[in-house]
This record gives C-alpha cells, structure tokens and sequence, in this order.
C-alpha cells in the first residue's frame, strides 16, 4: 500500500488544546534558517502570556500591602487602646482614691424651706435658700419632666448614669461645629455635680462627677433622681427648684404649668442666669421653642400641640420677687429665728394672720394713690397697716413696689408721727380726770424757749379738748403735755404698745419721737376693742411638715390698758377728727369711724391712723430721704387712702358701732372753764378716779396759755423748766 506523501512538516504534539487554547505552534517555528538567525516571530496582537503574569502579581502584591497595612493598623490601633484604657483606669483608680469611702457618701439634705400661707391657707410666699418647696414627680405638670430630659437628657431612663452615646454625639456634634453647642453629661452627673462638686472644669471634678453618677444609679431609681434634680436645680433670678422658679417667672405653682411655661423652665437649664425671663424675656422665648422642637423629636408632644403653645404670650418677669405679700414674708423671716429657738433647720410651715383680700385691697390703695398724686405732690413712697382689735396684723404694705425696694417701711421705718401722737397724750389727761368737754384757752404758749404754733397760726381762745383734737390744736397739746406730765404721756404710750423708745419732754405732744406705723397703729387699737392691750403680730403658728407645733401665739387673754370710760372718752373725740375736723376726708359712708391727721415739720410725714369696731389702719406717705412733700398733710393723701383701703375692706358688712360710744353732749361752759356737770349726763360716766399716783380729778382754774412761765399746772405740785429737761 502505498504511503501517503508528506509535506515536509512534522505535527509535534501541543498541549493547547487541552489548555483551552486555539493556536498551534509547529516546528518550523523552531526552525533556524539557512543563514543561522532563528526566524522572527510574527508579532502578535495579543499581550503575552508572562506580562499577564506580571500584571497580576503586581496586583496580588497591592492588594497584600493594603491587608497588612489594615492588620497593622488595627495591631496598633488595639495596642493604643490598651494603653489608653490603662491610663484612663490609672486616673479614675487616681481620684478615686482622693474620694471618700463610698459607704459615707450620702445625699445632702435639701435646704429648708419656710413656707408662708395666709389666715385661709393659701400659699403667700416660700423663704428659704431655693425660694421654694419641694414637689414630688407626680405632683408637678407632667410636661416638666418631659421637657427637661427632652433638651437636656432624651435617653435619661436607659443609660447608668453615664451614657457613651450621648456622650459621643455631643463630642462629634461639637469638632464638628467648631465649638461647644452639647454638652455630654447626663441628668444623673448634673445632679451629682450640684449635690457634691464645685462648678470647676477640671478632670478631677469630671471623673468624680461620672464615680459619683454611678452610685446615685445604684442607690436611688430613675424617678427619685429626677425629682430630686427638678426640685434642686437653678433656675436663674435666685429660684431653686421647679417650685420656686413657677412661683417666681409665672406666679403660680409648678402643679399647674403649662406646655409653653415648662419648655421655657427647661430652656434656662443651659445658662439660668442669662436666660432668665426677668433679664433677656426674648432670649427665654427663643430658647423655649428649641426645646419644644426637642420635645416633638422625642415624641412627648404632637405638631397640634407646640402650634398652641407658641401662641402662648412672651413671659416678662420682674427683676425681683413681686408682691406686696413679700414684705410680710421678710417681716416673719426677721421674727422666726426667736419663736423657734434659733437657725431654722427643717421645713416649716408658718400660718398667719393676713387676710389675702384685705392685703390686695391696702396694696391697690397705695399703688393708686402714688399713681395718681404722687408725682405732683412730690411724694415716692407709701405705707399701710392694718389691725383688728387682737392685735392680728390683717395687711401690711411695706412699700410702693417690692420689686423696686424691699424695705418694708410699714414695720421698720421709724418716722415723725407728728400730730397722730396726740390722741396718747389726750388719753393720760382723760386718765387724769379731763373730759372732752374740759376747756383749755387756745393762745401762744411758751414753754421755756420752746413756742408751739398752731398749723394755720390762728388762735381760737376757749376751746374743748374735743374740739382742740379735731382741729388738731398744737398749743392745748404742748398744755396737756405739762398738766399730765411728759413721763406719764410717755408710760400712756407705752402701755397702749408704742415699743420705741421715747423722750419725756415737751415737745412730745407733736410727736417728735419716731416710731413706726405698725406700733403706731397698734396703739390705737384699746381705743377701738374697749381698752384692752393689742399686741401687733402677723405669726399665729409655726409648724413641722409632719403638723408638730413649735409655736403659736399667746395673745387670747390680753391686760386691759386703760378703763372702759377712757377709750369712750377717746372714741367721742376721735370721731369727732373724722366727722368734723382734719379727718374729713376719711369719712366712710354708715360707719362710725375715728382717726387721726399727722404731719411732721416741712411736709416731710404725712399719717392717718383710724378705725372701726372692725379694724384699724395706719396709712403713711413720704420719701425714704426725708425730702419734703408739695404741702401733703395727713388729712389729703393719707386720709384718702385710708378711705379708699377701708371702705373696700368693710365693703358688704353691716355697721358695727364703736365700744362705749355716744356721741357728746352740747357744750354749756361754767366760769370755772369746765363744762357744766349737767350737761355731761348721758355722754360720759362720772369723772374716773384717778389710778395714777400724783394725779388729780377735774376741777380747777384754766391754767394760763404761757405755762412754761410760772402758771400752776394741774398736779400736786409745780412743774419746773428742769422737770422738763429732764424728762419728770
């Protein structure tokens, strides 16, 4: 069989094919040519198959360096770590050991709070060092709490006291804007920061901070934390607590709080004093709607909601604590200390005896007054006391605004009370045996160097004592002071419960020795109740919150201080001031009403101190420098004033006559100067006999006006310019 002729070209055997590979390579392609070059390959289009090898061992090489450079970074990263957490732990074991031991740690008792309710009950006013009391978490408008851990702590019921994530967000949130906007302690930390640490940055104070957060957690739950934050925290404008700041910024209670008044408390958390309504009231309000805004986020409240609350009118505080009322709460916080033997150290509860009513009625009086007349009559400054027959002090103004001032010049200012001394006066010469019908002669007197005028420098010649009170007569005043005695005019005052000290000379009868109103007023009182003692006070009883008493006033059995016929004898004359003399102006419409006008040398006082069988009231207008008023006597603006107050204050009761009052008889003088004994039946009893040693009963000669100068006075003996000096 023939064989197949070959081309000259050997098939080697290739592997390609096997390989996936679509090109076959032959021998000739080994070949050397005839001229001994090994013949060039055709030059592919296709990379070759080392440079693919290389390009993707230079791959495989990257990508290696980039996963040591990941493994060594994180190597590094958990060495870095190590250290760092060895370092944090050093100085937390650090300053942890610069701490006391834990099982001394204790939550320091809160400040005590005075809290001051009216005769009703109602709450008048907190004292204290956080200005209010503290209010349980159930208690309080729930939008409080809900606004506070909005802005301030939103994961507050799920982290231990320190919280990583916010703590986190608030590192993150703060690199990121450049500087501080959050701040990263929680609730917790704040409370422990307050209880335990001082305001210092420092890391001391930081670590001690989270240590002393810990253990709040552990010892107290989330609520008891709470409210003890919400009752302790600062709330600007010296208010502490949830209580005192809604009592402050609202006037009400934090029980009745509303949305818009709770964002606005939470919102002063960041910079109290700053934010505070009474300083920057726009800067609060904006401040407010950023937390309403966190309050949405956090779902405590619904868009319908904030819509309403954002209506709600911009809150404009005072500067300071507003309200008549705080000038009795000052006064009980000076008297407290003695009634319970010493500093306070637990919450008490003071009730006393203002009526609410009666105190918005003297303070609208004032207030209107001074709006009114102030300014043209030169006047800055009132005030108002008023008392019932007990001694119980019904109201009591201390000034024109407490928020401008808060001297209470009804209880400490001690002034002139120029011619409303007089009635103590007229009271020792009825005690003595005068009457108001006793006439006196109404010239210029002289005692020693001493002229006492009359206000309008007219002389009358024979008059009444009851007519020279009404017409508030200086010179039969400066008599009556020499006829009784200075000292026994001094020992009437003082009895009737003037407690200032007093000079025992002549000029006493102007009332040159300065008291105050609420002495004043208080003295008037035997004249009202029948002559019985009426000790001003304003605390009726101071107890524990758990209701212990540790005081209460004593002042049911009152000392009688002058006889019945006396304060009759008064009342007839003091009336007669309203009904036709100085007072006139103090009328009131179906009451029998007494008083008395007083002014002080250049206008400087002017006073008006009356009553009812309900009520008596000292009324006082000035200025705290002793600046003259434009002519204001007693009988003008503090006659009015007096009216106004009374008339709202008896406003819907029936009238009450005055204790032993009639009204005076007519006057038929005898040559003896006295008025006939005839004509005295039916408006007084029979002349007293006199209680006081050295003292006589009435009868005698009209003694002459110039007494100073030789004229026998009433007594047992003559009273010389050296008894004068010195003060017999």
């Amino acid at each position: 069989m023939a064989r197949k002729k070959t081309t000259g070209e050997r098939i080697e055997p290739s592997f390609e094919e096997e390989r996936g590979a679509t090109k076959r390579r032959t021998v000739s392609d080994e070949r050397v040519t005839s001229g001994g070059q090994p013949r060039k390959r055709a030059k592919s289009t296709k990379p070759a198959a080392g440079r693919s090898k290389k390009k993707a061992r230079r791959n495989t090489g990257g990508r290696s360096r980039l996963v040591s450079f990941i493994r060594k970074s994180f190597y590094w990263a958990f060495v870095l770590g190590i250290w760092v957490a060895i370092g944090v732990t050093g100085i937390v074991a650090y300053y942890a050991a610069r701490m006391p031991s834990a099982s001394t740690w204790a939550i320091p008792d809160r400040p005590p709070n005075v809290r001051i309710v009216s005769v009703n009950g109602d709450l008048m006013a907190n004292r204290g060092v956080t200005g209010g009391e503290a209010v349980s978490l159930s208690e309080m408008s729930p939008y409080i709490p809900e606004a506070v851990m909005a802005i301030e702590d939103r994961r507050f019921y799920y982290h231990f006291g320190f919280d990583p994530i916010g703590f986190t967000r608030a590192v993150v949130t703060n690199l990121l804007s450049g500087h501080t906007i959050q701040g990263g302690s929680t609730i917790t930390q704040q409370l422990a920061k307050n209880l335990f640490l001082s305001p210092d940055r420092t890391i001391e104070r930081k670590v001690q901070e989270v240590l002393l957060a810990f253990w709040l957690e552990h010892k107290f739950t989330k609520d008891q934390i709470l409210s003890m934050y919400l009752n302790r925290v600062y709330f600007g404008s010296g208010a502490y607590g949830v209580e005192a700041a809604s009592r402050r910024y609202f006037n009400k209670s934090a029980r009745d709080v509303t949305l818009s008044e709770a964002a606005l408390l939470a919102g002063l958390l960041k910079a109290p004093s700053r934010l505070s309504p009474a300083r920057d009231p726009e800067a609060a309000e904006e401040r407010s709607q950023v937390v309403l805004g966190a309050m949405r986020d956090a779902g405590f409240v619904t868009d319908s909601e904030i819509t309403t609350a954002l209506t709600a009118p911009t809150v404009r505080a005072k500067s300071y604590w507003t309200g008549s009322e705080n000038y009795v709460a000052d006064y009980i916080m000076q008297k407290l200390p003695d009634l319970v033997g010493g500093e306070i150290q637990q919450d008490l509860v003071v009730d006393t005896t203002i009526d609410p009513g009666l105190q918005r009625d003297a303070e609208t009086a004032i207030r209107d007054e001074l709006a009114e007349k102030g300014k043209k009559s030169g006047v800055s400054e009132g005030a108002l006391v008023a008392i019932d027959g007990t001694g119980a002090i019904r109201a009591m103004i201390g000034g024109r605004n407490y928020a401008d001032s808060q001297y209470n010049r009804a209880a400490l200012a001690k002034r002139q009370p120029g011619s409303a001394f007089k009635p103590f006066v007229y009271a020792a010469a009825m005690e003595q045996g005068r009457t108001p019908l006793s006439v006196r002669n109404d010239a210029p007197v002289k005692i020693g160097k001493w002229t006492p005028e009359n206000y309008d420098n007219t002389y009358r010649g024979e008059v009444t004592l009851a007519t020279a009170l009404e017409k508030s007569l200086n010179t039969i005043a400066a008599q009556m002071v020499m006829e009784v005695g200075p000292q026994n005019v001094v020992k009437m005052a003082h009895r009737l419960g003037i407690e200032s000290p007093l000079k025992a000379n002549a000029s006493i009868a102007l009332g040159t020795s300065e008291v105050t109103l609420t002495e004043l007023t208080a003295a008037y009182a035997p004249f009202m109740n029948g002559g019985w003692k009426a000790t001003p006070h304003v605390i009726k009883r101071v107890s524990t919150l758990d209701g212990k008493v540790l005081f209460e006033n004593t002042y049911e059995n009152p000392p009688r201080v002058i006889r019945p016929e006396v304060a009759q004898m008064m009342n007839q004359m003091l009336v007669g001031v309203i009904d036709n003399g100085t007072g006139k102006r103090a009328k009131l419409d179906g009451w029998q009403a007494a008083g008395k006008t007083g002014t002080t040398q250049s206008y400087r006082d002017a006073l008006f101190v009356g009553y009812t069988a309900n009520l008596a009231a000292g009324v006082w207008f000035g200025n705290d420098d002793g600046t003259p008023m434009k002519n204001v006597t007693g009988g003008g603006l503090p006659a009015e004033t007096w009216h106004a107050f009374m008339a709202a204050a008896h406003k819907g009761l029936a009238p009450s006559p005055l204790p032993y009052y009639s009204p005076l008889p007519p006057v038929t003088v005898g040559s003896d100067g006295e008025a006939i004994a005839g004509n005295l039946e039916g408006g007084f009893p029979p002349p007293p006999v006199p209680e006081q040693t050295g003292s006589t009963s009435a009868g005698g000669p009209v003694p002459p006006a110039a007494i100073g100068g030789g004229g026998q006075p009433r007594g047992d003996r003559r009273t010389t310019l050296l008894d004068l000096i010195l003060g017999n």
